[in-house]
């Protein structure tokens, strides 16, 4: 499987990124799953890295349209510790992955001046006692600001119909 892949699909939704970024499947790499999940106990990944225009981002994909979240940890917190436990794998994997793709990219990734997070976040369209809003996105994004000011101090919660103008990719 080749480290940089211009379309990445996670679960329904498919990522689409334009010519020139630098996008992978972070927790499908073998650094991570042969080397770095283990270490610390336990360690979490978010689930794409993307490099553009000197920005790395991390993006979270949660997809609540078919199941309901039953993780007794919160929503922004899980995050937090994703990305926190990522930029340690790609430190890691720059230095000691034995797959050179992966070790040169994440040494590519690592470059960037910039750290972008996102939690792509898709909900029930129609809501009802039944399939309540499970998370309201401006108060989840409120909370990853205070967790990951300084990694991000404009971390982004978004849907597939609410991508910003500075996330130049699509999602089908």
């Amino acid at each position: 499987m080749p480290v940089i892949e211009q379309s990445i699909t996670e679960g329904a939704l498919t990522f689409d990124f334009p010519p020139g970024a630098k996008s992978s499947k972070y927790d499908d790499w073998s650094h991570y799953r042969n080397q770095f999940q283990n270490t610390c106990g336990a360690s979490k990944a978010v689930d794409i890295v993307v490099k553009e225009n000197n920005a790395l981002w991390l993006i979270e994909v949660k997809d609540f349209r078919q199941h309901a979240r039953t993780k007794a940890i919160d929503l922004a917190d899980e995050i937090a510790v994703k990305v926190r436990d990522t930029l340690a794998g790609l430190v890691s994997a720059q230095c000691h992955a034995v797959n050179t793709d992966e070790q040169r990219m994440a040494k590519e990734l690592l470059k960037s001046r910039k750290l972008r997070v996102v939690c792509h976040l898709e909900q029930p369209a129609k809501h009802s006692r039944l399939r309540p809003r499970a998370f309201e996105p401006d108060k989840l994004e409120l909370k990853l600001r205070t967790l990951l000011k300084a990694i991000d101090p404009h971390p982004a919660v978004v849907d597939k119909n609410s991508l910003h103008d500075t996330m130049n990719w699509t999602v089908r």
